[in-house]
C-alpha cells in the first residue's frame, strides 16, 4: 500500500470517527433539551426501551444469537428493583444495582443451559426458560401476582438527589441510557467485540484460531442480560410500576421487532427502532388492537424495503453518496 493510499485511508477513518462523535454530541444535546418540548415520561420510556433494544442487539447483531427470552431479564429486574425500593426501602442506586445483579445472575444460569445450542434450538430454549421466569413472577409472593407492584416509591439517589418529579427522573434515565450505550459501544469496538463478530461470521474458524467460542458467547449473553435488566430497573423508576407485561413473551417479541426494524448489527438501529415502536404504541393507544396491526404493517413494509433495517440500508447509501 502506498503512502498516499495510507494517508487517504487514515483521513477517511479520522473523518468517520469525528462524525460519530459529532452526531453523538448532537444527539446528547437534543436529549438534554427534549423535556422542554416533549412529555418527559414519554421520552424516558423511549430511552428505556432503546437501551433494552441496544442490549438485545449486542447479542443478536454482534454475537449472532437470537434470543426469545430477553423479557425475563427486563421484567424480573423490574420486579427486583420495585421490591427493593418499596419493601426493603433501598436507595435508588442500590435498587437499580440489585435489579441488574439479579438479571446478570439469571443470564448466567440461562446462558449455561442454552449457549451450547445454535439457531432455532437456542431461541426455543431461551423462550422456554423465559416462560418459566414468567410463571415464577406470576406465583411468587413478592411480585404481587397479576396486580404487580404498584406505587413503587422514587427513593433519593445516593440519599441526596431527590427524584420526586418527572423531570428529575428523566435526567437520571438519560444518564443511565448514555452509560449503557457507551458500555455497548466500547464492547463492540474492543478486541472482545471483534472476537464476537468473528464467531458470528464463522464460528468454526474462530475455534480453529484458538478462541473458546462458548465462553465468549456466554460473556456476551450475561452482559446483554445485565444491560436488559438495567433498562427494566430504570423503567420502574419512570412508571413506578412492575407488572407481568414486562416479563411476558410478547415483550421479547417487541424487542426483536425494535432491533430488526432499526437494523441489527448497528449502534443507532435499535435506538431508532425503539423510538418508532414506542411512539406508534403511544399514538395508537386509543384504538386498541389496531396498534398491533399497524406495527405489523410497518414491520412488513420495512422488511420489504429495508432488508437490513432502516439504518442498515440508509447508512451504507449515505456513505457511498459522501464518497462520491
Amino acid at each position: 500500500m502506498s503512502d498516499e493510499t495510507r494517508s487517504t485511508a487514515g483521513t477517511a477513518s479520522k473523518g468517520w470517527l469525528s462524525d460519530v462523535r459529532l452526531w453523538a454530541a448532537i444527539g446528547f444535546v437534543a436529549l438534554l433539551i427534549a423535556p422542554q418540548f416533549l412529555y418527559p415520561v414519554m421520552v424516558a420510556k423511549i430511552l428505556c426501551f432503546a437501551l433494552f433494544a441496544a442490549a438485545f442487539n449486542l447479542l443478536l447483531g454482534f454475537a449472532g444469537l437470537l434470543s426469545f427470552g430477553h423479557a425475563a431479564f427486563f421484567g424480573f429486574a423490574a420486579y427486583v428493583t420495585g421490591y427493593a425500593l418499596q419493601t426493603l426501602r433501598f436507595s435508588a442506586e442500590l435498587g437499580i444495582l440489585a435489579g441488574v445483579a439479579v438479571a446478570a445472575l439469571l443470564g448466567l444460569v440461562m446462558g449455561l443451559l442454552a449457549i451450547r445450542r445454535q439457531g432455532i434450538y437456542f431461541a426455543m430454549i431461551t423462550l422456554a426458560l423465559s416462560q418459566m421466569v414468567y410463571f415464577v413472577a406470576l406465583q411468587a409472593p413478592f411480585t404481587g401476582g397479576e396486580d404487580g407492584l404498584q406505587g413503587v416509591p422514587r427513593r433519593p439517589l445516593f440519599g441526596i438527589f431527590d427524584l420526586s418529579t418527572n423531570m428529575e427522573v428523566y435526567y437520571l434515565v438519560l444518564a443511565i441510557f448514555c452509560i449503557g450505550i457507551f458500555i455497548i459501544y466500547r464492547t463492540v469496538n474492543s478486541p472482545f467485540g471483534q472476537v464476537l463478530k468473528s464467531i458470528r461470521e464463522n464460528e468454526d474458524r474462530a475455534i480453529s484460531l484458538g478462541y473458546d467460542a462458548d465462553r465468549y458467547k456466554l460473556l456476551a449473553f450475561v452482559l446483554s442480560a445485565a444491560l436488559s435488566g438495567l433498562a427494566g430497573s430504570t423503567k420502574v423508576m419512570v412508571f413506578q410500576l412492575a407488572s407481568l407485561t414486562d416479563v411476558q413473551w410478547q415483550m421479547s417479541g417487541e424487542v426483536v421487532l425494535m432491533a430488526v426494524l432499526g437494523g441489527i448489527g448497528t449502534m443507532l438501529g435499535p435506538i431508532l427502532g425503539a423510538t418508532i415502536i414506542v411512539t406508534l404504541q403511544n399514538e395508537l393507544a386509543q384504538v386498541g388492537s389496531l396498534s398491533t396491526i399497524v406495527q405489523g404493517a410497518v414491520f412488513v413494509v420495512c422488511v420489504l424495503l429495508f432488508r437490513r433495517g432502516i439504518v442498515g440500508e440508509i447508512g451504507p447509501r449515505l456513505r457511498r453518496w459522501r464518497n462520491r
